[in-house]
């Protein structure tokens, strides 16, 4: 290895390593906050306590606000599962001008900042006359974790083999067998790798949500900001510790089940 290899290798570790440490500090000051016992956010802590845990059990609109999103969550998951998965197999199988111009415009909610996306479909959905706020949040999560879907269903059936399902038909399969047997288990670390990345993206969603709750249907992230708003304490950082830790365990779930490795080919 000559020794301009080996300097770009040092600078690529170098530059690792701080992108690591930039991303992971916030999340590590957070968590260590959360353990603290004083009523401020302190770092480090005076001593370690887990009040602020034992205080979640009695916060006001915590529990309601996070049933909401974790239902809204897996509804828009199930939903863009299902609709981002025909998209891709038109986009993919289907022969029509302009595919290319609808699979970026299915994918663009992901180029856009989240509030010129929410004040758009604020104002379509009162064009629309659809006001209430749940049937609100159930739609709009939809069309923001629909590009997840789309996105990486679609590039794991660029590279599937179409006919194998002919084949499959051959061995005397009908075809919806042949697409239960052969073509969904192929897309199998594609609906999870989706999945868990929409399911997570509606849960911590807020530029969007802001824009359809009411006093009484309320998603986490409104609540935690409300919880900001009206009583800073370490509260809030353990709520947010809940939230990595459900990161995580959506990681180790995807491992054990996929691989880490093969859920980042997509």
């Amino acid at each position: 290895m000559t020794l301009t290899e080996q300097l770009g290798r040092a600078i690529m570790w170098i530059a690792a390593i701080f992108t690591v440490v930039f991303l992971m500090t916030p999340l590590l000051v957070t968590v260590a906050v959360s353990f603290g016992s004083s009523s401020v956010f302190t770092l480090p802590p005076p001593d370690w306590s887990t009040r602020w845990y034992e205080r979640l059990t009695n916060a006001r609109g915590l529990w309601p606000s996070l049933l909401t999103s974790i239902q809204i969550a897996a509804f828009s998951t199930v939903v863009a599962l299902v609709l981002g998965t025909l998209c891709a197999i038109a986009l993919v199988r289907g022969r029509f001008p302009g595919r290319d111009s609808i699979a970026t415009f299915l994918i663009s909610p992901l180029m856009l900042p989240g509030l010129v996306i929410g004040i758009a479909m604020l104002q379509g959905f009162k064009a629309l006359g659809l006001r209430e706020a749940y049937s609100s949040l159930m739609i709009a999560h939809v069309i923001i974790t629909l590009p997840y879907v789309v996105r990486t269903v679609l590039a794991a059936l660029s590279l599937f083999d179409f006919s194998l399902i002919d084949a499959a038909r051959t061995l005397g399969c009908s075809y919806p067998t042949a697409i239960l047997r052969v073509l969904v288990p192929s897309l199998g670390p594609a609906f999870l790798t989706s999945g868990m990345f929409a399911f997570l993206a509606s849960m911590d969603n807020y530029p969007i949500s802001i824009f359809f709750t009411d006093a009484w249907t309320k998603t986490l992230p409104i609540q935690m900001l409300q919880y900001v708003e009206e009583n800073p304490d370490p509260t809030i950082a353990a709520i947010s510790s809940g939230l990595v830790l459900l990161a995580i365990l959506a990681l180790v779930v995807g491992d054990r089940l996929v691989g880490l490795r093969k859920l980042a080919d997509f």
